[in-house]
């Protein structure tokens, strides 16, 4: 897409979410990144609270935990010189000016279609997935629903509820456990593995629910497979293109939080994963097919599991924002298919202004 001088770009960051130190570093990746004689960088952080802060490149590299740190806050608006963002008394700025929002925001409040929301009742363009593919890519139990419905494999699964929980605790339980061991009790709303746990043993399955639950107030629990990890990038609005697969190495019994975001972990990255022709053409198959089912537009990290012994390919999940630390997956698997980092972020960002010009052409029968 051409524009006239360059496309300045709000990079958002931080968040409310407990992968909030974990966006911050995705950020850094990007900033690092992006190609500067294309775009312009307007520094936008978010902090624990959910208030908007401007940085500039100084206060931006001093950042650690706390995307709010040293700067005073902002209101995001897509007119900052309107009347509406002044109030008496206010000392919240305006946000700058952008043509297009890059949100680096993973877990709730970012990559679940609630910040998606904001921008689209803001008229502003976003990477990545819309409000409805951002709200399923985030919900697990819904989007393993839709994926099983569209005839896409997943492992077997139940899901509960903190308030199905505490009524019905011993039914849940006996469910669960037909399922058959391994389980993994993981939360339905969080990613970066947070709050996973895998139970051997029907005595550590309450003890597993009670803490999953301390994370979100629906969780999945899902029969373990003896399977190899593979991951697939899939880039694209209308028509998405598939990534080669690559095959993780968790070092450990499953891909933790510290396996992926530990600087001393033993987890290895295989790309592309060693696999066959007609394994490969399979999983890239259904990574689109899972995108294109789940409403996803821009961008998505599709995982799977492929079981050793049947080499059966269970859809395990898709993620909607990716990491994209200089560790993450979703970048390296398009760096390996011949797409390198920098061109992978515009690409991003031509997609976001393409879908969005091309609904601003609806009509819009309560409009002007």
């Amino acid at each position: 897409m051409t524009r006239p001088g360059k496309i300045r770009v709000g990079l958002v960051f931080g968040g409310r979410s407990g992968e909030h130190e974990i966006s911050i570093r995705s950020a850094r990746s990007v900033v690092a990144a992006i190609d500067r004689a294309r775009f312009d960088l307007a520094l936008i952080g978010i902090d624990r609270a959910g208030r908007w802060h401007l940085h500039n490149e100084e206060t931006f590299a001093r950042l650690d935990r706390d995307a709010g740190a040293g700067t005073s806050e902002i209101i995001p608006t897509a007119h900052p010189d309107s009347a509406a963002t002044a109030r008496a008394g206010a000392t919240e700025q305006p946000m700058p000016p952008v043509d297009v929002i890059f949100p680096v925001l993973h877990g709730p409040y970012g990559e679940d279609g609630t910040i998606q929301g904001l921008l689209e009742m803001l008229d502003l363009p976003y990477v990545g997935a819309g409000v409805l593919g951002s709200a399923v890519g985030m919900d697990k139990d819904v989007q393993k629903r839709l994926l099983r419905d569209a005839g896409i494999p997943v492992v077997p699964f139940i899901a509960t509820t903190e308030h199905a929980w505490r009524g019905a605790g011993n039914a849940i339980r006996r469910q669960a456990l037909e399922l058959g061991m391994p389980l993994f009790v993981k939360p339905a709303n969080l990613g970066s593995s947070l709050g996973v746990h895998k139970v051997s043993r029907a005595d550590e399955l309450s003890d597993a629910i009670a803490d999953t639950l301390s994370y979100d107030c629906k969780i999945l629990i899902e029969r373990g497979v003896d399977a190899r990890e593979i991951e697939c990038s899939v880039l694209g609005n209308e028509d998405p293109r598939a990534s080669v697969p690559g095959e993780i190495l968790p070092g450990a019994e499953f891909y933790s939080y510290e396996a992926k975001y530990s600087g001393d972990s033993e987890a290895a990255l295989l790309i592309p994963a060693p696999l066959s022709a007609e394994l490969t053409r399979a999983v890239q198959t259904l990574a689109v097919r899972a995108f294109e089912v789940t409403e996803c537009s821009g961008m998505a990290r599709v995982d799977f599991f492929l079981e050793r012994g049947t080499e059966r390919v269970y859809v395990n999940e898709l993620n909607t924002i990716p990491g994209f630390t200089s560790i993450s997956m979703y970048p390296k698997l398009w760096e390996a298919s011949g797409l390198g980092y920098a061109e992978l972020i515009s690409r991003l960002i031509d997609l976001a202004l393409e879908r969005h010009e091309a609904r601003s052409k609806l009509r819009n029968p309560s409009g002007p």
